[in-house]
């Protein structure tokens, strides 16, 4: 076996100062983090729900299709190609033939059957059964009613048929890490094991999971992409402390970190960490559900007023440190359906004034928001707007508490209001349609939010084939949502990663900023573990 060191010949593009391009170094050691928590929870992803098992676990399996960072959206990944009726409801994919399992297996239809079935099972008890729902089929294995899905047709080992039960696009769903290929044999050879052992057809290998310390991948060099991954190893340090990973990476032990709120000034005025910062809009929106049936906020003058009076850019910036972005509408700039034209709520006490009056409410009134304790949407958001509040003589209360009990609150209707960070992406059509009037509080319409006109704009999108025309609708429907207000609009998440000279090949993922394809990322021989192994 020819040893691979030194430079591949394989040009890379990166984006920057115009675009050089450089040479993808192959070897060395990467160490990265795992921020969120102090441990992992499975690393079989059909079992697991968490971004900290995703972050991870995407790197040593692959789902059919994968999150595109530069063109904002799902593209196809075990599959060369996908034809599809003239109804939208027939994808028939051609496979890679070249896709391997770690155990050396090719990869055929008929795990990706196995697979799909596996999340729609009852007794897998999948949190993730949700994301192939869509297959005609699948609602009959989740009720039970059969283990097969009717929607899934092998056509040949390379030859997948997949029917929907409406028309969508299966893009969405079936990129999450969630839905990952599995090999069956390995699953049920190893049972519960399967998730602390895991085998996937990924750019890396599993090695070793060290319980709340770290997880080590090593290069799978049967990897479908020629001259992919560049890394001999990945390392990820669990470190759920922010002071934790900014020592670790200031004294060169972490390639690159997520920068948290309390870091983030530093980073951001320091020329040395400036340089080599990424920044992106992530598809979360933080906001104040206001529920409508709480006569006040029944009023949508009460609630343009409430965006008005509150001075979000001044709270952005003095308790934020600046890292978060203005919402000016409910999907971010990074959503492929942003409406460019839409303005957002200027800060204008004197409107918000006039807009309490015209509803009656001059005299003001007294409301509950709940919040849970995180810094960036929680109690000391809610503080920070009581000024801005009371110069429209309205007084806020806070209830705070766990996040778990202020969703079950959300669930029942049981609140005034509540502030929250919800998901605004990567599928608009899907994250819109939480306000659909059809869908209930149960469902996440915590507002109870109706309005006939945005309904019929998401119907509408729903219907459409033409992919310019539906993120057009879903423009004008966020349009119609900002305008009713049934929020106020704080900002979306700016998520950042600081990374080291060395380090190539991170991407502005807007979906979630951690979820790095590692097969792409390189270092130079500038880096203390560029001849690690």
């Amino acid at each position: 076996m020819v040893k691979r060191l030194g430079t591949v010949l394989i040009a890379v593009m990166v984006i920057l100062g115009g675009g050089d391009v450089f040479a993808a170094r192959s070897g060395g050691t990467f160490n990265f983090c795992a921020p969120y928590g102090g441990d992992l929870f499975s690393l079989d992803l059909h079992l697991s729900n968490r971004a900290q098992d995703a972050l991870v676990g995407m790197n040593i399996h692959r789902s059919l299709y994968i999150w595109d960072s530069e063109k904002g959206k799902p593209v196809l990944e075990l599959a060369d190609a996908a034809d599809v009726s003239e109804d939208g409801l027939v994808y028939t994919y051609h496979l890679r033939k070249n896709v391997k399992f770690h155990n050396g297996r090719t990869m055929t239809a008929d795990d990706i059957i196995w697979s799909y079935e596996r999340l729609a099972n009852p007794k897998t008890a999948s949190p993730n059964a949700r994301f192939v729902r869509m297959i005609k089929g699948a609602r009959d294995v989740e009720e039970g009613k059969t283990d097969k899905i009717a929607g899934l047709r092998k056509i040949d080992d390379f030859t997948l048929e997949l029917t929907l039960e409406a028309p969508t696009d299966p893009a969405y769903p079936l990129h999450q890490a969630y839905t990952a290929i599995l090999p069956r044999e390995e699953v049920e050879k190893l049972g519960p094991e399967f998730a602390s052992r895991p085998v996937g057809c990924g750019p890396f290998k599993f090695d070793k999971w060290v319980r709340g310390s770290e997880v080590v991948m090593t290069r799978f060099a049967d990897f479908y992409k020629p001259g992919q991954p560049y890394l001999d190893k990945v390392v990820y340090k669990i470190m759920g402390e922010g002071a934790s990973r900014d020592i670790a990476f200031k004294a060169r032990d972490l390639d690159a970190t997520v920068v948290g709120a309390a870091q983030y000034p530093e980073y951001k005025n320091t020329p040395e960490l400036s340089g080599n910062l990424i920044e992106v809009a992530e598809m979360y929106t933080r906001l104040i559900c206001f529920n409508l049936d709480f006569k006040p906020f029944s009023d949508k003058r009460v609630r343009q007023a409430f965006n008005h009076a509150i001075n979000s850019e001044l709270i952005i910036r003095k308790l934020l440190k600046g890292k978060a972005f203005p919402a000016v509408g409910f999907l971010p700039q990074t959503s492929p359906a942003f409406n460019p034209d839409l303005k957002g709520y200027e800060y204008n006490p004197e409107k918000a004034r006039a807009l309490m009056k015209e509803a009656g409410y001059e005299k003001g009134f007294t409301f509950e928001c709940l919040a849970t304790s995180n810094k960036s949407w929680g109690t000391s958001i809610v503080e920070a707007m009581m000024p801005f509040l009371k110069a429209i003589n309205v007084t806020v209360r806070i209830q705070q508490m766990e996040g778990a009990t202020m969703s079950a609150k959300g669930h029942k209707g049981d609140f005034h209001a509540l502030i929250y960070s919800l998901e605004s992406g990567p599928d608009p059509l899907e994250v819109l349609r939480r306000f659909d009037s059809r869908t209930p509080r149960t469902g996440g319409n915590f507002p109870g939010y109706n309005s006939p006109e945005f309904d019929r704009l998401l119907d509408a999108a729903a219907a459409e084939r033409d992919t310019a025309k539906k993120m057009d609708l879903l423009r004008k429907a966020d349009a119609v949502f900002t305008e009713d207000a049934p929020v106020w609009f704080f900002n979306y998440n700016k998520a950042v990663i600081a990374y080291h000279p060395w380090v190539h090949g991170i991407k502005k993922n807007a979906e979630e900023m951690m979820y790095q394809d590692m097969g792409d990322v390189w270092i130079d021989e500038t880096s203390p573990r560029a001849g690690s192994k």
